[in-house]
């Protein structure tokens, strides 16, 4: 069954198509994800098929609670984008390097005639140049691949290129020169492989200039196919260019961008450091004065900026995507807690621009989606209203489900939906004592007695609608503890499940009376109101299910030998040690427990008893 945190059918319909970063997040605000996509939209999609996932994908969707994007300009820029957030983050489902070591690098040698270019990973015992880190194998993969196009560089084997006495394939399809069979002179070879180390060192405006001045002598020399060859490698330089975004020179810039929709804000940031963009957030601050995006940003920058404990890497320049009124008295406010000029101003030129767009795009992208989510709750409280013949909008909802493994640790989750949608401060879990191992109705019955106990006094507030994840059984006990505490005004729902058992062929069981006068529903799988009662049980259902787990894992945890009286840490160390372990001292005998050191025959008979239930 795939949980459904937040409705991704409208949040699709309105993701832009352009190249970008999306991040989602658990309930907890915690990055599960970060990915990068040519397409966002049809990449984001993927992720919501009915079939096809793998089950580490199935997982990550029941957990996902939002989604939140940032636009780039092209796709290799939300390459670096993505590797910069996952090392930020280490999200869980993302694969994750362990630290620098790890990383993979390019290795060019230089102890013999013709140099060769290679994955390495590990200890720099080598002799040579070594290039990088990059963030994972398929970055060293590509740039390898581009290489040997372009430069026709070496990539065998020492063993291999010293064996060859005829050219191997990679010579056929011009991805070596073939210096294993002298081929290519020493000279021509130690050319290319100067320029693969410029091209990897960074340096390819001046790579360009060099290659242009031997294609022209090429051409004086009439050697065209000679030029033809340095043609393409200009070409290829030029086309990976142009697919970076990068600010010449070691530009350390925060560009800011506001985005407002009547109460609504959303302020984004990208953070570019030694000319590259290496991440970036979305802020939602409360606006309800702000009347364009200029005055979110005005109110935004200082808050930012000059709060307590602020960044201590201050960028050498801000740039915002609104002109400012206080523009200079902020930047100098700025300044005086960096300790050096901050330089603020509106936009720029070139790259700076370009920038400036990608974060006011990102901005209104990430807006309209939280705002299209809010809607979208209101719209499903509507549908549910009319659905139940409420007299007004329901404010509150709450839903109970219950968790255990046959009978064991079991555990009641409550949660809260309202008009913002989950209102997770007001969750709560209850640990369920003195039932029958595996009665559902009891559990429930429990639960539902020990928290509307409290409500009753005045410990919380009642809900509008009560949702219990069960058939008739657990409806009909909700209505006995309520009827039972004199609760009167809150609507009870049972959610149960279909003949199929699977999501979206829920049967709806709305109480009447005590006497078990109940009203049977089936909504089509698409109904609004639907979609929201499933959105709730699935909460509640995770809810219980992560309680549960983690109080059987802590019971199962607590050795049996623990709160037997007068056996204390040092003679439990001993009993383990003498017989192996706890499953081997439950089954010894009185006699078998005095022969460990410390045990007396009091002591073993109390063991004896303890482990025995007698």
């Amino acid at each position: 069954m795939v949980a459904m945190p937040f409705d991704h059918q409208t949040f699709l319909k309105q993701l832009t198509q352009r190249p970008g970063v999306y991040q989602m997040f658990g309930e907890d605000g915690v990055v599960l994800y970060v990915g990068k996509a040519k397409n966002l939209r049809k990449r984001v999609a993927s992720y919501f098929r009915k079939t096809g996932l793998s089950p580490k994908t199935a997982a990550l969707v029941r957990r996902i609670a939002t989604v939140d994007v940032t636009i780039t300009q092209t796709e290799i820029e939300a390459l670096l984008l993505e590797q910069n957030l996952i090392k930020q983050n280490r999200p869980p489902f993302n694969i994750l390097l362990r630290d620098d070591k790890s990383y993979p690098y390019i290795f060019l040698s230089d102890r013999d005639a013709f140099p060769q270019l290679s994955f390495h990973r590990g200890s720099k015992r080598k002799k040579g140049s070594y290039f990088g880190p990059f963030p994972n194998v398929h970055s060293v993969r590509e740039s390898m691949n581009f290489l040997q196009k372009t430069f026709q560089v070496r990539q065998c084997d020492d063993s291999v290129f010293k064996n060859r006495s005829r050219p191997c394939l990679q010579y056929q399809i011009k991805r070596c020169t073939a210096p294993c069979v002298d081929l290519v002179s020493a000279e021509e070879y130690a050319r290319d492989v100067r320029h693969t180390a410029m091209f990897l060192e960074g340096k390819s405006d001046r790579l360009i200039r060099e290659l242009e001045r031997d294609m022209d002598t090429a051409s004086q020399q009439l050697v065209f196919e000679r030029a033809a060859t340095i043609r393409d490698q200009i070409t290829a330089l030029r086309t990976i260019q142009a697919e970076q975004v990068i600010e010449s020179g070691s530009g350390n810039i925060d560009v800011l961008a506001a985005a407002q929709e009547g109460e609504q804000g959303c302020v984004h940031v990208l953070y570019i450091r030694q000319g590259r963009m290496l991440g970036s957030r979305s802020f939602y601050p409360k606006v309800p004065l702000a009347t364009s995006p200029a005055d979110v940003l005005e109110n935004f920058v200082p808050q930012y900026y000059l709060r307590e404990g602020a960044r201590g890497d201050f960028p050498k320049e801000i740039v915002v995507n609104e002109k400012l009124g206080d523009a200079e008295l902020l930047a100098s406010a700025i300044s005086v807690v960096a300790e050096r000029k901050i330089i603020l101003k509106h936009r720029g030129r070139s790259t700076r621009a370009k920038w400036s767009d990608l974060a006011e795009r990102t901005a209104r992208q990430n807006l309209n989606g939280r705002i299209a989510s809010r809607q979208n709750v209101l719209q499903r409280l509507e549908a549910l209203q009319e659905l139940l013949g409420l007299e007004a909008l329901p404010e509150r909802l709450e839903c109970y489900d219950i968790s255990h493994s046959s009978g064991e640790a079991t555990v009641a989750s409550c949660v809260v939906f309202d008009s913002n949608g989950p209102l997770k401060s007001d969750y709560r879990r209850l640990n369920i004592e003195g039932v029958t191992a595996g009665d559902d109705y009891a559990a429930m019955e429990q639960a539902l007695t020990r928290r509307y106990t409290r409500l009753k006094k005045g410990e919380g507030k009642l809900p509008d609608v009560l949702l219990v994840d069960g058939g008739k059984g657990q409806l009909r006990k909700a209505v006995a503890v309520l009827e039972e505490l004199g609760i009167v005004g809150v609507q009870i729902v049972g959610v149960a499940k279909g003949k199929t058992r699977k999501a979206g062929f829920e049967t709806l069981l709305l109480a009447q009376n005590v006497d078990g006068c109940d009203s049977e529903i089936e909504l089509e799988a698409q109904s609004s109101a639907l979609l929201l009662i499933q959105q709730i049980r699935d909460e509640a259902h995770r809810f219980a299910i992560t309680g549960h787990r983690q109080r059987r894992d802590q019971k199962r945890r607590t050795s049996s030998l623990e709160g037997i009286e007068g056996v204390g840490p040092k003679r439990r160390r001993e009993l383990l040690r003498f017989f192996g372990g706890v499953k081997e001292v439950e089954r010894a005998s009185v006699a078998e427990l005095m022969r460990v050191p410390g045990i007396n025959k009091k002591v073993a008979e109390t063991i004896y008893s303890a482990l025995h239930n007698e």
